[in-house]
Protein backbone atom coordinates (compact mmCIF):
# COMPACT_ATOMS: atom_id res chain seq x y z
CA UNK A 1 0.00 0.00 0.00
CA UNK A 2 1.06 3.58 -0.71
CA UNK A 3 0.43 5.83 2.27
CA UNK A 4 -2.27 8.43 1.73
CA UNK A 5 -1.43 9.87 -1.70
CA UNK A 6 -3.32 13.04 -2.55
CA UNK A 7 -2.48 13.53 -6.22
CA UNK A 8 -2.12 10.87 -8.91
CA UNK A 9 -0.75 11.91 -12.29
CA UNK A 10 -0.90 9.91 -15.49
CA UNK A 11 1.31 10.23 -18.50
CA UNK A 12 -0.83 10.39 -21.64
CA UNK A 13 0.86 8.85 -24.69
CA UNK A 14 1.19 5.07 -24.40
CA UNK A 15 -0.16 5.19 -20.84
CA UNK A 16 -3.74 6.36 -21.39
CA UNK A 17 -3.89 5.83 -25.15
CA UNK A 18 -1.86 4.38 -28.02
CA UNK A 19 0.73 6.70 -29.57
CA UNK A 20 4.16 5.26 -30.40
CA UNK A 21 2.85 2.88 -33.13
CA UNK A 22 1.64 5.94 -35.06
CA UNK A 23 5.17 7.40 -34.94
CA UNK A 24 6.59 4.04 -36.02
CA UNK A 25 4.23 4.09 -38.99
CA UNK A 26 5.24 7.66 -39.85
CA UNK A 27 8.92 6.72 -39.78
CA UNK A 28 8.20 3.77 -42.06
CA UNK A 29 6.71 6.21 -44.59
CA UNK A 30 9.80 8.39 -44.34
CA UNK A 31 12.06 5.36 -44.85
CA UNK A 32 10.11 4.41 -47.97
CA UNK A 33 10.61 7.91 -49.38
CA UNK A 34 14.38 7.70 -48.87
CA UNK A 35 15.02 3.98 -49.28
CA UNK A 36 17.50 4.69 -52.06
CA UNK A 37 19.70 6.88 -49.86
CA UNK A 38 20.47 4.70 -46.83
CA UNK A 39 19.39 1.58 -44.96
CA UNK A 40 16.28 1.68 -42.80
CA UNK A 41 18.33 1.59 -39.59
CA UNK A 42 20.55 4.42 -40.81
CA UNK A 43 17.48 6.51 -41.65
CA UNK A 44 15.88 5.86 -38.25
CA UNK A 45 19.13 6.77 -36.50
CA UNK A 46 19.39 9.97 -38.52
CA UNK A 47 15.87 11.06 -37.53
CA UNK A 48 16.52 10.21 -33.88
CA UNK A 49 19.78 12.16 -33.84
CA UNK A 50 18.03 15.22 -35.25
CA UNK A 51 15.18 14.87 -32.74
CA UNK A 52 17.54 14.66 -29.76
CA UNK A 53 19.69 17.54 -31.05
CA UNK A 54 16.58 19.67 -31.55
CA UNK A 55 14.92 18.98 -28.20
CA UNK A 56 16.29 22.10 -26.49
CA UNK A 57 14.91 24.25 -29.32
CA UNK A 58 11.81 22.45 -30.61
CA UNK A 59 10.80 20.40 -27.61
CA UNK A 60 8.68 17.26 -27.96
CA UNK A 61 5.74 16.44 -30.19
CA UNK A 62 4.66 15.95 -33.78
CA UNK A 63 5.68 19.37 -35.08
CA UNK A 64 9.21 18.91 -33.74
CA UNK A 65 9.26 15.39 -35.22
CA UNK A 66 8.20 16.73 -38.63
CA UNK A 67 10.90 19.41 -38.62
CA UNK A 68 13.46 16.76 -37.70
CA UNK A 69 12.32 14.62 -40.64
CA UNK A 70 12.79 17.59 -42.98
CA UNK A 71 16.27 18.26 -41.60
CA UNK A 72 17.11 14.58 -42.04
CA UNK A 73 15.93 14.74 -45.64
CA UNK A 74 18.12 17.80 -46.25
CA UNK A 75 21.13 15.86 -44.95
CA UNK A 76 20.36 12.89 -47.17
CA UNK A 77 19.97 15.00 -50.32
CA UNK A 78 22.84 17.40 -49.64
CA UNK A 79 20.23 20.18 -49.37
CA UNK A 80 18.88 19.40 -52.85
CA UNK A 81 15.43 18.51 -51.53
CA UNK A 82 12.57 18.47 -54.01
CA UNK A 83 9.56 20.58 -53.01
CA UNK A 84 7.18 17.71 -53.70
CA UNK A 85 9.11 15.53 -51.27
CA UNK A 86 8.88 18.27 -48.64
CA UNK A 87 5.11 18.25 -49.17
CA UNK A 88 5.07 14.48 -48.59
CA UNK A 89 7.02 14.82 -45.33
CA UNK A 90 4.71 17.59 -44.13
CA UNK A 91 1.74 15.37 -44.97
CA UNK A 92 3.19 12.61 -42.79
CA UNK A 93 3.19 15.10 -39.92
CA UNK A 94 -0.33 16.32 -40.67
CA UNK A 95 -1.60 12.75 -40.77
CA UNK A 96 -0.08 12.14 -37.33
CA UNK A 97 -1.98 15.13 -35.97
CA UNK A 98 -5.25 13.59 -37.12
CA UNK A 99 -4.85 10.06 -35.82
CA UNK A 100 -7.77 8.65 -33.83
CA UNK A 101 -7.42 8.31 -30.08
CA UNK A 102 -7.68 4.72 -28.90
CA UNK A 103 -7.69 4.21 -25.15
CA UNK A 104 -5.58 1.44 -23.69
CA UNK A 105 -7.48 -1.41 -22.00
CA UNK A 106 -9.13 -0.70 -18.62
CA UNK A 107 -8.02 2.96 -18.48
CA UNK A 108 -11.51 4.36 -18.03
CA UNK A 109 -12.47 1.69 -15.47
CA UNK A 110 -9.47 2.67 -13.34
CA UNK A 111 -10.22 6.39 -13.63
CA UNK A 112 -13.82 5.79 -12.59
CA UNK A 113 -12.65 4.06 -9.42
CA UNK A 114 -10.10 6.78 -8.57
CA UNK A 115 -12.17 9.89 -9.32
CA UNK A 116 -13.36 11.62 -6.17
CA UNK A 117 -10.82 9.85 -3.98
CA UNK A 118 -7.70 11.59 -5.34
CA UNK A 119 -6.81 14.65 -7.36
CA UNK A 120 -6.22 13.19 -10.84
CA UNK A 121 -3.84 14.90 -13.25
CA UNK A 122 -2.58 14.38 -16.79
CA UNK A 123 1.16 15.13 -16.94
CA UNK A 124 2.47 14.76 -20.48
CA UNK A 125 4.97 16.09 -22.98
CA UNK A 126 4.20 17.02 -26.57
CA UNK A 127 2.39 19.71 -28.55
CA UNK A 128 -0.04 21.68 -26.40
CA UNK A 129 -2.80 21.82 -29.00
CA UNK A 130 -2.39 18.18 -30.01
CA UNK A 131 -2.45 16.85 -26.45
CA UNK A 132 -5.57 18.86 -25.62
CA UNK A 133 -7.18 17.50 -28.80
CA UNK A 134 -6.37 13.94 -27.85
CA UNK A 135 -7.70 14.38 -24.33
CA UNK A 136 -10.92 15.85 -25.73
CA UNK A 137 -11.31 13.09 -28.33
CA UNK A 138 -10.54 10.39 -25.74
CA UNK A 139 -13.70 11.19 -23.80
CA UNK A 140 -11.90 10.92 -20.43
CA UNK A 141 -11.05 14.57 -19.83
CA UNK A 142 -13.78 14.97 -17.20
CA UNK A 143 -11.95 12.62 -14.84
CA UNK A 144 -9.03 15.02 -14.44
CA UNK A 145 -8.62 18.00 -12.15
CA UNK A 146 -5.66 19.41 -14.10
CA UNK A 147 -3.84 18.96 -17.42
CA UNK A 148 -0.12 19.73 -17.53
CA UNK A 149 1.54 19.71 -20.96
CA UNK A 150 5.20 19.88 -19.99
CA UNK A 151 8.12 21.13 -22.07
CA UNK A 152 10.17 18.36 -20.46
CA UNK A 153 9.93 15.92 -17.56
CA UNK A 154 12.92 16.69 -15.40
CA UNK A 155 12.96 17.18 -11.63
CA UNK A 156 12.41 20.94 -11.88
CA UNK A 157 9.46 20.47 -14.22
CA UNK A 158 7.74 18.19 -11.73
CA UNK A 159 8.53 20.51 -8.83
CA UNK A 160 6.95 23.42 -10.68
CA UNK A 161 3.85 21.37 -11.43
CA UNK A 162 3.51 20.25 -7.82
CA UNK A 163 3.81 23.87 -6.74
CA UNK A 164 0.90 24.78 -8.97
CA UNK A 165 -1.07 21.85 -7.56
CA UNK A 166 -0.17 22.75 -3.95
CA UNK A 167 1.02 19.18 -3.48
CA UNK A 168 4.05 17.83 -1.63
CA UNK A 169 6.22 15.28 -3.42
CA UNK A 170 5.60 12.65 -0.75
CA UNK A 171 1.86 12.89 -1.50
CA UNK A 172 2.35 12.46 -5.26
CA UNK A 173 2.22 9.40 -7.51
CA UNK A 174 3.25 9.47 -11.17
CA UNK A 175 2.14 6.65 -13.47
CA UNK A 176 3.62 6.19 -16.93
CA UNK A 177 5.36 4.01 -19.48
CA UNK A 178 8.73 5.81 -19.46
CA UNK A 179 11.24 5.02 -16.74
CA UNK A 180 13.35 7.96 -17.89
CA UNK A 181 10.61 10.62 -17.87
CA UNK A 182 7.77 9.34 -15.69
CA UNK A 183 9.64 7.52 -12.92
CA UNK A 184 13.23 8.61 -12.26
CA UNK A 185 12.65 12.37 -11.88
CA UNK A 186 9.70 11.75 -9.54
CA UNK A 187 11.71 9.39 -7.37
CA UNK A 188 14.51 11.97 -7.23
CA UNK A 189 12.21 14.62 -5.74
CA UNK A 190 10.65 12.27 -3.19
CA UNK A 191 7.52 11.10 -4.98
CA UNK A 192 6.32 7.64 -5.99
CA UNK A 193 6.82 6.37 -9.54
CA UNK A 194 4.80 3.53 -11.04
CA UNK A 195 5.93 2.07 -14.34
CA UNK A 196 3.36 0.57 -16.71
CA UNK A 197 5.34 -0.80 -19.68
CA UNK A 198 4.10 -0.34 -23.23
CA UNK A 199 5.00 -2.85 -25.93
CA UNK A 200 7.17 -0.36 -27.83
CA UNK A 201 9.25 2.54 -26.52
CA UNK A 202 10.88 5.51 -28.24
CA UNK A 203 14.65 5.05 -28.18
CA UNK A 204 15.15 8.37 -26.39
CA UNK A 205 13.05 7.17 -23.44
CA UNK A 206 15.03 3.97 -22.81
CA UNK A 207 17.47 3.50 -19.93
CA UNK A 208 20.17 0.85 -19.55
CA UNK A 209 20.03 0.18 -15.81
CA UNK A 210 17.64 -1.30 -13.27
CA UNK A 211 15.78 0.95 -10.83
CA UNK A 212 15.88 -0.10 -7.19
CA UNK A 213 13.97 2.29 -4.95
CA UNK A 214 11.46 1.96 -2.11
CA UNK A 215 9.09 4.35 -3.90
CA UNK A 216 9.24 2.52 -7.23
CA UNK A 217 6.78 -0.07 -8.48
CA UNK A 218 6.47 -1.78 -11.84
CA UNK A 219 3.15 -3.28 -12.91
CA UNK A 220 1.96 -5.14 -15.97
CA UNK A 221 -1.49 -3.58 -16.23
CA UNK A 222 -2.91 -0.24 -15.20
CA UNK A 223 -5.56 -2.03 -13.13
CA UNK A 224 -2.83 -3.19 -10.74
CA UNK A 225 -2.43 0.31 -9.34
CA UNK A 226 -5.71 -0.24 -7.49
CA UNK A 227 -3.94 -2.89 -5.40
CA UNK A 228 -1.55 -0.25 -4.02
CA UNK A 229 -4.14 2.36 -3.04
Amino acid sequence: MINNPKTIAFDADDTLWHNEPYFDEAQERFCELFSGFASKQELLTLILNHQVKNLPLYGFGIKAFTLSMIESALDLTNHQLNGQVVDKIIQIGKDLLQKPVELLPNVEDVLQQLKGKYKLVVATKGDLKDQHRKLHDSGIGHYFHHIEVMSDKKELDYQKMLGRLDCQAEDFIMIGNSLKSDVLPVLNIGGTGIHVPYHTTWEYEKIDFEIVHTNFKSINSITEILDFL
